[in-house]
């Protein structure tokens, strides 16, 4: 080989080496797109699990269904401003947290202990870049706190005093513990107490859970996060899939943007996440047989049971669960707009459960 030809070839390595490193490095507030998207808006879940019509008066589902909405209301007005999909995400998820209905922020469950440790991530589909925190005591918004991990600090994922420490030079509000509990939560734990159970976060008649959005703004640039308060009565610091990157929360422009609910040992086990995204790209699965192969064949060939909500670059969404029920909703730039709670709300979803 001449020492011309190895200097071309040298250089063609290079530039193909550092493409993707390229496309990392770049500002999400200066995305770069030859195309807008076909289709932008967002999905937002409240939690997988045993949700019981019958245990839901109509009163409370009408109350469910109002915070989903005021949820896809804050994250909807973000993108239609034209700010970054994860602007929509943390908007969409603060709603939720702020709430008492879900196990997420205000509302979140107890531990053994007596105490509410709170985790949440979230995953820029632009640049790759990720956040998380786990066990925050006194932070108010988990999911403002695993934001700031990803854009303030080197670092990807936090936990316990140090994160809470972390968001506090960081000025995000703090709240005394006893902000995150309420009643119900804390008979909740007096009725695990007495079984001497864990109530898993996605089954019982207890479960009122994790949330989480995705989105795609209109440059076609994707955002995922997740939050959650984990398990009524767990122990030992346990951590589950939602601060974990790839198992509960993952996003990528060149695939899909993923939050996810349910019972997190077996969300970590299949990395259920990355994998919806890593069919679509090594694959070649449309982002609906990705997801519903994750969450039927995957986790429900090991018995976990749970939800995801999906979302691509193009517009197209994707939102399967094998439990009862899974708060859910929707709202597209074309007018679609929608929010569920059982399976038989959409066809495909209802067959699958069946």
């Amino acid at each position: 080989m001449s020492r011309l030809s190895w200097i071309l070839s040298c250089a063609v390595f290079c530039v193909l080496a550092c493409d993707r490193r390229a496309d990392v490095e770049r500002s999400p507030m200066t995305p770069e797109r030859a195309e807008p998207a076909p289709r932008w808006g967002l999905v937002i879940h409240g939690g997988a699990g045993t949700i019981d019509p019958s245990n839901l008066s109509p009163e409370q589902e009408r109350e469910y269904r109002t915070t989903l909405d005021a949820a896809l209301s804050a994250g909807y007005a973000v993108l239609e401003s034209g700010a970054p999909a994860m602007d929509a995400v943390e908007a969409a998820i603060v709603v939720m947290e702020d709430s008492p209905l879900f196990n997420a922020g205000k509302g979140a469950v107890f531990t053994h202990d007596g105490h509410n440790e709170l985790d949440a991530s979230v995953m820029d589909g632009y640049t790759q870049q990720a956040g998380a925190v786990a066990g925050v005591r006194t932070v108010k918004n988990p999911i403002r706190a695993a934001r700031a991990v990803m854009t303030d600090s080197e670092h990807v994922l936090l936990a316990s005093g140090g994160a809470d420490a972390f968001a506090r030079s960081r000025g995000l509000e703090q709240v005394d513990p006893s902000y995150f509990g309420t009643p119900m939560r804390r008979e909740q734990l007096q009725r695990a107490l007495e079984r001497d159970a864990v109530v898993l976060d996605h089954g019982g008649s207890d479960k009122f859970g994790t949330v989480g959005a995705v989105a795609v703004d209109q440059q076609g640039h994707l955002a995922a996060g997740t939050s959650t308060g984990g398990m009524t009565n767990k122990r030992w610091g346990r951590v589950g899939d939602s601060p974990i990157i790839g198992a509960g929360t993952y996003a990528d422009d060149a695939s899909c943007a993923v939050s996810a609910t349910g019972h997190g040992e077996f969300f970590i086990r299949e990395a259920a996440a990355h994998s919806v995204c890593a069919r679509m790209e090594f694959g070649g699965a449309s982002l609906e047989d990705a997801a519903h192969a994750v969450v039927f064949d995957q986790l429900g060939a090991i018995g976990g049971e749970g939800g995801i909500i999906a979302i691509d670059a193009r517009g197209m969404m994707a939102a399967p669960f094998n439990t009862p029920g899974m708060y859910r909703g929707y709202r597209f730039s074309d007018g679609s707009d929608g929010v569920w709670i059982w399976a038989q709300d959409h066809p495909r979803e209802a067959a699958a459960h069946e």
